[in-house]
């Protein structure tokens, strides 16, 4: 699956390479400092307490290694006043299906059928501290290859039920966030609260599995009701 460059994406050009940690982890930090501000995470049309919605997502709490880091970091981070993941809520976003409003209880087992059909081998991601974006801090994650090969296939079997994807497999950016920015803020003074972590070493993740789950927000964070869990081959 070739990315392609989309404003709607961070960073908005891909990666020179999909598989290098080096070089995604070195094309994230770059992303990011060419931004001058961050905004509010939580400042987005269309989200109420009310709103539900079906995802893809890999989550973590299981990752003891992961978590601990996690925790640290945030430790380290705490005098940017940031809305802190917390060990629970730790994820990977792979995509949204739809409104729980717009999605009948036949399509979403309709798909969680197709989806299981087509899942690939389990594989291994490094989760490499430490970047953000616009509205986030976060880990960089490599590879990306094995990750667009299973956002693809949950994607042509989101398709086959009328159920397309929010976002193409080509504007994919693999990332796990640990703390959301709740206001305007200098992205300055937030790179260099960062900086040291970039020195911390890579965690390595095993993902056998991918979640379907229903979002909402709550209390400035995000909370989940996991509807399938389906184990990759």
């Amino acid at each position: 699956m070739l990315l392609t460059a989309s404003p709607t994406a961070f960073p908005a050009a891909p990666p020179p390479s999909t598989d290098d940690p080096h070089i995604i982890a070195a094309h994230d930090w770059a992303a990011f400092g060419s931004v001058d501000q961050m905004n509010n995470h939580w400042d987005r049309p269309g989200w109420h307490s009310s709103t539900r919605a079906y995802y893809w997502m890999l989550t973590f709490a299981d990752a003891a290694a992961l978590t601990e880091q996690m925790r640290s970091c945030q430790q380290r981070l705490a005098s940017l006043e940031f809305d802190l993941i917390d060990e629970d809520g730790l994820h990977l976003t792979l995509g949204r299906i739809g409104l729980t409003n717009e999605v009948s209880g036949a399509q979403l087992h309709t798909l969680r059928t197709r989806a299981s059909a087509r899942l690939p081998d389990a594989f291994t991601i490094s989760a490499v501290p430490m970047a953000a974006s616009r509205g986030a801090i976060r880990y960089s994650v490599a590879p990306w290859t094995p990750l667009i090969n299973l956002h693809s296939d949950l994607s042509l079997a989101s398709d086959q039920c009328g159920l397309p994807l929010k976002k193409p497999t080509s504007v994919l950016r693999p990332h796990i966030g640990i703390a959301y920015c709740n206001r305007t803020q200098n992205a300055h003074e937030v790179r260099e609260a960062i900086r040291p972590l970039r020195d911390l070493p890579a965690i390595t993740v095993q993902i056998g599995q991918v979640e379907l789950v229903e979002l909402r927000r709550e209390d400035r964070a995000y909370r989940w009701r996991t509807l399938a869990v389906l184990p990759l081959r």
